[in-house]
């Protein structure tokens, strides 16, 4: 059987174990967006997700689609593969995983999330800023939100936006790949 491979640099968990304490959404939500930044920097795509279990950090990714050659390497994806292999399961039995994501989830982070046991959401950028850029975020429910609030997935929207508005333009300015248009 043939395997496959996505190796996160080493630099996302360096900059996690620096980045000093997580007490609240905020400074998880700061996170986040720092390693969007980072990624942005080291010649990657302009997203990062962190995964907390309760109140403790379990993952964190940044989006690999251009290191990997992968289109299904988003951030979040990498974030919550992640997590369950830190749980040693795939997370199908809901615990208690909150996703923090630079910037709302695309069509496929959208329908990964649903099932990965994520029981809260949390985005910086929105939709419309990602899109702005020139990314195509994919066909996702118009009332995205209340779908997975129904399916008991409360959405907190635009925090720490103009942060995650800033490395989405930094990576348009520096010349970034915009991949995945139709």
């Amino acid at each position: 059987m043939a395997s496959l491979v996505i190796e996160l640099p080493a630099w996302v968990d360096e900059v996690v174990s620096s980045s000093g304490p997580t007490p609240d959404d905020e400074a998880r939500m700061a996170l986040t967006v720092r390693l969007s930044e980072e990624n942005v920097a080291r010649g990657g795509g302009p997203f990062g997700a962190t995964v907390f279990f309760e109140e403790r950090l379990l993952a964190a990714g940044v989006n690999l689609v251009l290191t990997s050659g992968l289109s299904i390497a988003h951030a979040e994806i990498i974030a919550l593969m992640r997590a369950q292999a830190a749980l040693g399961r795939a997370a199908l039995a809901r615990p208690s995983l909150t996703l923090f994501a630079s910037t709302e989830p695309c069509c496929q982070c959208f329908g990964a999330l649903i099932w990965a046991g994520v029981r809260r959401l949390v985005c910086a950028a929105t939709t419309a800023d990602a899109e702005a850029v020139g990314f195509d975020e994919g066909p996702k429910p118009e009332a995205w939100v209340t779908v997975l609030e129904r399916r008991g997935i409360p959405v907190q929207r635009e925090l720490l936006r103009s942060q995650a508005q800033r490395v989405l333009r930094s990576y348009v300015e520096r010349g970034g790949v915009i991949y995945g248009k139709a």
